[in-house]
């Protein structure tokens, strides 16, 4: 795909992974539309972003659990041919102790999230001939672990949703990959980027995964992609 022109929405793009995503977008050309939930983040990522170009960034406040600020995300974008669905958090406690309100909160988010994305993005692409849509997933999508049951319940959920969104719109020229990355040193689940982690997976690893599968010929679907560090720390 030639990313010159074409017009990209990154959701939970104001840092980390989405960030990493956008700024790769608009230096390939890509007019970048970012989401996050603090207006003031997002102002900060769109300056840096326009400082990039050749693409141009914009951004709105959308909580992706909220559909009708979903709806205004596409109504004011118009048209879309790349959603990257990367919007995600995580909470972790025993099923035991994680309150209903936070086990709603990351099934919300990071599936129902997408769905409402996917479903406003979809007619948009068709009315353009097609599109991309990628889903940030997580290797917690296929291994189980205590104290995760939300995020694996969530990340599970949405692989699946990926796999057979994949099937429903592919003769529609609309391509769907979900990639599952490993540790990054980001600040999800409330950590912070620091050197002492430099083993993990970097925003812009993802980033690279992103731009790579863009670039595949319209006849190739790599629709998953699982990305870990190639050196973790050894276990005693």
């Amino acid at each position: 795909m030639d990313l010159k022109g074409k017009t990209a929405v990154v959701t939970g793009a104001s840092k980390g992974i989405g960030l990493a995503i956008a700024q790769a977008l608009t230096q390939a050309g890509a007019n970048v539309v970012i989401t996050a939930r603090n207006q003031q983040e997002i102002e900060k990522a769109i300056a840096s972003l326009n400082d990039l170009g050749p693409g141009k960034a914009s951004g709105l406040v959308c909580d992706v659990r909220d559909y009708a600020q979903v709806q205004n995300l596409f109504r004011t974008t118009f048209g879309v041919d790349i959603l990257i669905n990367n919007a995600g958090i995580g909470m972790f406690a025993t099923v035991e102790e994680m309150s209903p309100a936070d086990f709603r909160a990351v099934i919300e988010t990071n599936v129902c999230g997408v769905y409402y994305c996917c479903h406003e993005a979809i007619p948009l692409m068709k009315q353009r001939g097609g599109g991309y849509i990628i889903n940030i997933s997580s290797l917690a999508g296929t291994n189980p672990h205590p104290r995760m049951a939300a995020y694996n319940a969530s990340k599970f959920g949405l692989n699946g949703f990926s796999e057979a969104l994949m099937q429903e719109v592919r003769h529609d020229d609309i391509k769907v990959s979900y990639i599952m990355p490993g540790t990054v040193n980001t600040y999800f689940g409330g950590d912070e980027p620091n050197d002492a982690d430099s083993w993990q997976l970097q925003p812009e690893d993802v980033a690279q995964v992103v731009m790579d599968l863009l670039k595949h010929q319209s006849r190739s679907l790599p629709s998953r992609v699982e990305i870990r560090p190639s050196k973790p720390p050894k276990k005693s």
